[in-house]
């Protein structure tokens, strides 16, 4: 009974910390969260398997009592992905897409949150009416490319309460938790301080906390706080902090159906610990060693969280003065176990910014997309010529275009502040082909097993006229479905935007949703963007 109860401890803190993996059944099928497979790390590519083969066409793979020379055994490969590499596309820009104008935004507008529901895009901001006054706001539009400032009647501005402000303390910095009473459906996550008589009092000796929360700025303590609303309009924030570190920007959050918990990425530090008995320095140049980072919490419950752990920093072929600024979390459309991250690179030595593409598939384990950043440093004298920073969240307009809310600032981030401006934008990934898996000649690749989300497969792809691609539809144990061969398949050839693909003119799977399936792809001169099931 003991060792039982020692297990289950054991279990309990290791998923705690972990959150996935030994203590959860592994390897095929999977199940996809939604319609979509996207292409964004290899993870729903198989390796493929090989055989060494005798003459007699017997597997002799590792056997111990086979005598064979060079000569007389075969290596004999299955389903190995050759000719393929993953990649993406740089994002086109709309910027600005809110015109200022209003006295309450005159200097500028910065963008918060963008969530599509119930038909409606919603999009929470910051309008500014001067460089040094800032107030929440909220847009909406029904298309993504339209934007409204509607009359909603909270705040009474120069003696009239037709404008778009929200009520002060609103956060903008938003969420949907799916877990949450209807009261709570909202969640936000925000930076704030208290006094050190405060901290010392209530939460030094009952919370986690770390060191450079209560140095940084001493007294104060830097905390994160978190709020909940029912319509993402007024906030009620608990009493408590939720945390005890110095996350100042851009702390993103959302719960995990798959984990049961709250997942936070915010920023942190890649530095290394300060010898025994020497004071926190105080001198600028000193704290620069210092990098900028992304980091990770999870918990069972929004009310108090963990000290963090950094999951992405300075990577070993980047330039050493670059650093992460922000994270900017969000999941690809249709597809919310597919995470990504836009992080603003910010290049130290000159005070630019680029915007990188991430990708995980558990949210933990993360992985730059190759090639160069998605959306580069501007010439200088556009709207976004100084520095940009993108904001979450990733969704898709009625016409298939995928857009992604950012910032753009005239000047550079720490440039003098007097007079800088800054714009909304929307970062357009047009018919929704961002990331993928391309044949540059000829390539070949099969998916992993997974439970069939729908009876038709459809296609988001791109081949030149010399190109295609060939589909063929596998049963678990690996044996071609009759009627869904390479054979059978109808080459997909040219510009095909969530296409069905189609064997002999036929497009309906000959299999039931819910059945272990997977794909094999045979690709020319071609990309593909993604699969959609329905």
């Amino acid at each position: 009974m003991l060792k039982k109860i020692v297990f289950f401890l054991l279990s309990i803190i290791y998923v705690h910390v972990f959150g996935q993996g030994h203590l959860k059944p592994v390897m095929e099928p999977y199940q996809l969260a939604g319609r979509r497979l996207v292409f964004t790390n290899w993870l729903y590519v198989r390796t493929g398997h090989f055989h060494w083969l005798d003459k007699e066409g017997n597997n002799v793979f590792t056997s111990t009592s086979a005598k064979l020379k060079d000569h007389e055994v075969d290596f004999v490969p299955y389903d190995f992905p050759y000719g393929i590499r993953l990649f993406a596309e740089p994002a086109q820009k709309e910027i600005p897409i809110i015109p200022t104008g209003k006295s309450w935004d005159q200097w500028g507008i910065r963008l918060g949150t963008l969530i599509y529901e119930k038909g409606k895009y919603r999009l929470w901001g910051l309008c500014n009416s001067d460089n040094l006054q800032s107030r929440a706001c909220y847009f909406e539009s029904d298309d993504g490319v339209h934007w409204e400032k509607p009359d909603l009647g909270f705040v009474d501005y120069e003696g009239s309460k037709k404008n778009n402000l929200l009520p002060p303390d609103s956060r903008v910095s938003v969420f949907v938790d799916p877990s949450a009473p209807p009261e709570k459906k909202y969640k936000s996550v925000a930076h704030s301080k208290i006094t050190q008589e405060e901290f010392d009092s209530q939460y030094r000796d009952t919370r986690p906390w770390s060191y450079y929360a209560i140095e940084l700025d001493a007294p104060m303590v830097h905390v994160m706080t978190g709020s909940y609303s029912a319509d993402g309009f007024h906030w009620t924030t608990y009493s408590d902090p939720i945390g005890f570190e110095h996350a100042d920007t851009q702390t993103m959050g959302y719960f995990d159906t798959r984990l049961n918990k709250y997942v936070l990425y915010t920023r942190s530090h890649m530095v290394g610990d300060r010898a025994e008995g020497v004071s926190y320095p105080k001198e600028k140049f000193h704290q620069r060693v210092s990098r900028r980072s992304i980091a990770r919490i999870e918990s069972d419950t929004f009310r108090a969280f963990p000290l963090s752990v950094n999951i992405i920093e300075t990577e070993s072929d980047m330039h050493p003065a670059e650093q992460f600024y922000t994270n900017c979390y969000t999941t690809i459309p249709g597809a919310p176990d597919h995470h990504l991250m836009f992080p603003t690179l910010y290049h130290y030595g000159d005070d630019d910014t680029d915007l990188l593409l991430y990708a995980s598939y558990n949210g933990i384990n993360w992985h730059r997309i190759p090639g160069p950043p998605v959306y580069e440093d501007q010439p200088y004298g556009e709207p976004d010529g100084g520095c940009f920073f993108a904001r979450p969240n990733l969704v898709e307009r009625s016409n298939g275009d995928w857009i992604l809310p950012y910032d753009g600032y005239n000047v550079p981030h720490k440039f003098p502040r007097g007079a800088y401006r800054f714009e909304p934008g929307m970062l357009v990934w047009p018919q929704g082909r961002m990331v993928g898996v391309e044949a540059v000649e000829m390539g070949e690749f099969a998916t992993v097993a997974f439970l069939l989300p729908g009876k038709t497969l459809k296609i988001n792809a791109l081949t030149q006229r010399a190109g295609y691609i060939k589909v063929e539809l596998v049963e678990f144990d690996g044996n071609p479905i009759k009627g869904y061969t390479f054979d059978n398949s109808d080459p997909v050839i040219g510009n095909h935007h969530w296409t069905a693909v189609t064997w002999n003119g036929k497009k309906e799977l000959g299999t039931e949703p819910g059945t272990p399936v997977w794909f094999r792809f045979r690709m020319k001169m071609a990309k593909i963007y993604g699969l959609e099931f329905e």
